[in-house]
């Protein structure tokens, strides 16, 4: 299959997928085989949010949303111009994906087939409805999928490459197992702000889009700030304060009592707004309903450090002028090219031989 044959493929999908990007969904007519898929894509989102309860109906339809906007054909082929992928030697590529987030998996899932190899996918039990569905839909589209899409819950044998991505720990298992295959072995990342006090009311407010969005569980989601001495926390608050309603996610709600209270028994200094605790603390890693925050001195020295940590960091979202920041409120909404871990993975599945 050629590459505009593998790009109309995703477009389609895209389109299938961007019925699905409202809380109610909207057929259109237009879409290909939706006879055969609207319905069940309605059952498989039931499925999900009963399965999985931090997979809220808002959360699905955000992380369909920017699918169904990142699968535009212009953007697919802006994506893919710059990588030789029209006479792939096709390769069988294992993916270990994450369940964090839904759908956290599929921009590996795009890459391989896009790439022109074939995928033997090994989800995680908390993403496991969505994109066994989507493949069906994409081999009806697309034909000459059928028998390049493999779903296994068995461990993983014969194959070429693999893309695995999980915690710390799980990443030094990954790297011993896989180390005879080429391989992307991804490992535990969070995102953080830099704040100087001057910060607009609706960046603070666009902020709480990259605190809050999944319940701040994604790698993408900010856990830690970088604050200047002196700072008053009064006006962050605020920005925060769109976001309260978090707290009738019964969820959230539970991590938050349960690590307010384990705070507030250990004596440590935490300020909290109801639905939000901010602790200050050198980890990148926070708690879920927790945000860390960390002083610094001056801007340059701040820039050393997070070079020097930039192997625990996705994103920094400032307004400084600094290399490669993050516009507040952007950090869930990637784009193609906006590789996890900074890896570029289209380049990684161009190589294989």
């Amino acid at each position: 299959m050629a590459l505009g044959e593998r790009i109309n493929a995703f477009v389609q999908l895209g389109n299938f997928l961007k019925q699905f990007a409202t809380q109610v969904p909207q057929a259109n007519s237009d879409v290909a085989f939706n006879e055969l898929f609207f319905d069940g894509m309605k059952h498989q989102l039931k499925l999900t949010q009963e399965h999985n309860g931090w997979f809220t109906k808002e959360y699905l339809c955000f992380a369909i949303g920017n699918w169904a906007n990142a699968l535009q054909k212009e953007s697919l082929e802006r994506w893919t111009a710059k990588y030789n992928l029209e006479n792939t030697t096709s390769k069988k590529v294992a993916i270990v994906m994450a369940g964090n987030i839904p759908l956290v998996g599929f921009h590996d899932f795009l890459s391989v087939l896009i790439a022109g190899h074939s995928v033997l996918v090994k989800q995680s039990s908390n993403d496991k409805h969505l994109l066994p569905y989507l493949s069906k839909y994409l081999e009806y589209v697309a034909p000459s999928f059928k028998g390049k899409i493999t779903f296994t819950d068995e461990k993983l044998t014969d194959f070429d490459a693999v893309i695995a991505t999980g915690s710390n720990n799980t990443a030094r298992y990954f790297e011993y197992y896989f180390k005879d295959k080429p391989n992307i072995i991804r490992k535990n990342r969070n995102s953080v702000a830099i704040l100087t006090g001057n910060e607009t009311a609706a960046q603070l407010e666009a902020l709480s889009d990259d605190i809050f969005t999944y319940f701040g569980l994604g790698c993408r989601s900010v856990s830690k700030l970088f604050v200047p001495k002196g700072y008053d926390f009064q006006d962050f608050f605020g920005g925060m304060y769109n976001k309260s309603d978090i707290m009738n996610n019964a969820k959230y709600a539970n991590n938050y009592d349960y690590n307010k209270a384990v705070y507030l028994m250990s004596l440590f200094d935490v300020l909290e707004n109801g639905f939000l605790m901010i602790k200050e603390d050198t980890q990148y890693a926070s708690p879920i309903a927790t945000v860390f925050y960390e002083y610094y001195d001056d801007v340059d020295s701040l820039q050393a450090k997070l070079k020097a940590d930039s192997e625990h960091i996705q994103c920094i979202v400032a307004d400084i002028g600094m290399k490669n920041e993050i516009a507040f409120g952007q950090t869930q909404q990637p784009q193609l090219h906006d590789y996890a871990d900074g890896v570029d993975t289209l380049q990684f599945l161009s190589t294989l031989s």
